[in-house]
């Protein structure tokens, strides 16, 4: 009997080796007995060819496994091995994991166990940086494989008995699945860490800052010192790089420090809360400076800047790339050409861009940062890019914001962490940068579009937005502080508690850390709840005394079924 799609109360997940004999039975019943590509045995069981290199999934339904499927990364892939190159007919600069075994147990083929597998698995590996998955679907499903977004590509293989057809499908037609397809995403997910920082932090990295100390002037010290020098360099495209124990605003203070050295003015571009603090980094420092603003939330003002650095001959440029309180992506081309047209030096905050998006600082002057947000290591490693111009030590300055100073004594003046910087190694090494920068813009542009279609205001327009910072307006009345908090005891962890949020009530989701794609999956279905919950509280509130009871309760009970 086949089971209705409202009968289906199993649940997803990743297989251990208790349901290894599980597998290799579904696995004889599907593709020995029923789609005849391998010869019987008397144990009635078969194991794949590539266990040992398969991740499973199953679906489990009252502690039997109805359903499974794996993906395996290795290349050459099984259709490598049958059409030649799988390449040649997929789409270009596409990272793909080969999806196989695909089972389900005959009498749920009618319920969404098949997506849900399909889609499990596809999000586990997009989490580690694969955008496309290929299969081999049976041709007695093609229909099935269409309706989901599968592409066919390549001849037909196998037998007459069992033929199937080469498919791919994107990581972005899997996201964009209605959430029935993907039910069960969201029980996966007890919340996630959507923090600009803290970020959450992989396992390696966390073993990496447990390691034992070593000293700052121990030869070993001084090897990982250069090594995450060169990391860094490759991932921003940089000449040169100088490590402190700080925060980022210990690398703007730094370089505000060799801004002063000048002894010329400039122009400093702000449109957000830390454009508004390298201002007050220059005011402290008593450098001569112009400010050109722009609204929260709008692009930089390029022409007004160019105006003000004619009128001012200015010999330098200070902005934020990336600005975090509103997810405006200022463009790094237009302030290297208004910097090079006006002959003047640009100095850069790339604080919440490293590590989010493809980063080139060939043509900047100097760039701050740190090891904590989408570098997703641990914050503590004030981080300071730099064109190798930097002078001679100065005493005009304090000798820790001394860059020159620290240049001078290969990056390691002063005391500092090897846990810090272990930490930090561990998390450059470990991440694949460009399957990084493709997932993100490919989450950024899902949660987008997801928060809109639910009637939510994201700040920033798209034309000029970050994949990895999104700042949320809630509805007339709706307090972001009470979401955030309501968000937090269910372990969602979003932004909204620093100043200029809880002044302006919004609200900030950030993919700066480790996160599962299903929780990212699962977000919108979780802050649906608490904002339905907010504004059936804030109609019970604006109603009027007088038959209030009766109101009240209707309420709840439209509430409750909203949830």
């Amino acid at each position: 009997m086949t089971m209705p799609q409202s009968f289906i109360r199993g649940s997803v997940r990743l297989a251990t080796e208790a349901d290894h004999e599980a597998i290799h039975a579904l696995n004889y019943r599907t593709f020995v007995e029923e789609i005849p590509q391998h010869a019987p045995n008397a144990a009635r069981r078969h194991v794949d060819r590539f266990h040992d290199d398969n991740v499973y999934a199953v679906y489990e339904l009252n502690g039997r496994v109805v359903g499974m499927v794996s993906g395996r990364t290795q290349r050459p892939f099984s259709l490598d091995q049958k059409l030649g190159s799988v390449d040649d007919y997929l789409p270009a600069g596409r990272t793909p994991v080969e999806i196989r075994l695909l089972a389900v147990e005959p009498e749920f083929r009618a319920s969404r166990v098949f997506a849900q597998l399909v889609g499990f698995i596809t999000r586990h590996f997009l989490a580690q940086g694969f955008d496309l998955g290929i299969m081999s679907g049976t041709t007695r499903q093609l229909r099935l494989y269409r309706h989901l977004g599968f592409h066919a590509f390549g001849p037909l293989i196998g037998s007459e008995q069992a033929s199937y057809q080469p498919m791919y499908i994107t990581a972005e037609e899997v996201l964009a699945w209605p959430d029935a397809m993907n039910e069960g995403a969201e029980a996966l997910s007890s919340g996630a860490n959507f923090l600009p920082g803290p970020v959450g932090i992989s396992d390696a990295v966390q073993r990496a800052m447990q390691r034992g100390a070593t000293s700052h002037r121990a030869d070993a010290f001084h090897a990982r010192y250069r090594d995450v020098q060169e990391r860094l360099c490759a991932l921003a495209n940089a000449r040169h790089v100088t490590m402190l124990l700080g925060s980022g605003t210990l690398a703007n203070d730094v370089v505000a420090a060799q801004i002063s050295l000048l002894d010329a003015p400039g122009v400093i571009v702000s449109n957000g809360e830390f454009g508004e603090r390298l201002i007050d980094h220059a005011t402290r420092m008593r450098i001569p400076h112009t400010v050109v603003r722009a609204p929260w939330g709008d692009a930089l003002d390029y022409t007004a800047a160019a105006r003000a650095m004619q009128q001012t001959g200015a010999s330098w440029l200070w902005a934020v790339h990336s600005e975090t309180s509103t997810g405006v992506m200022n463009d790094l081309n237009a302030l290297a050409e208004l910097a090079r047209s006006h002959h003047a030096k640009l100095a850069l905050d790339v604080i919440s861009s490293l590590g989010t998006v493809p980063l080139s600082l060939r043509d900047v002057w100097m760039a701050s940062a740190v090891s904590g947000k989408a570098l997703a290591a641990f914050p503590g490693v004030a981080i300071v890019f730099h064109d190798g111009t930097v002078g001679t030590p100065s005493t005009r300055i304090p000798r820790y914001l001394d860059l020159g100073f620290a240049v001078a004594q290969q990056g390691v003046p002063f005391t500092q962490s090897s846990n810090l910087l272990d930490a930090l190694g561990a998390s450059l090494s470990e991440i694949v940068w460009p399957a990084r920068f493709r997932r993100l813009a490919l989450d950024g542009t899902w949660l987008r579009r997801a928060m809109e279609s639910r009637g939510w205001r994201v700040l920033a327009d798209a034309s000029h937005a970050s994949p990895a910072v999104h700042t949320l307006i809630p509805p007339a009345g709706v307090s972001a502080h009470a979401l955030g908090e309501q968000l937090r005891d269910a372990g969602w962890l979003v932004s909204f508690e620093s100043g200029y949020l809880r002044e302006r009530n919004w609200l900030q989701v950030c993919l700066m850390g480790h996160y599962a794609p299903e929780a990212l999956r699962a977000f919108p279905i979780a802050l649906d709840r608490v904002a339905a919950a907010a504004l059936s509280s804030l109609r019970v509130r604006e109603q009027p005394e007088h038959g209030s009871h009766r109101w009240m309760e209707t309420t709840r009970i439209r509430s409750s079924r909203a949830l």
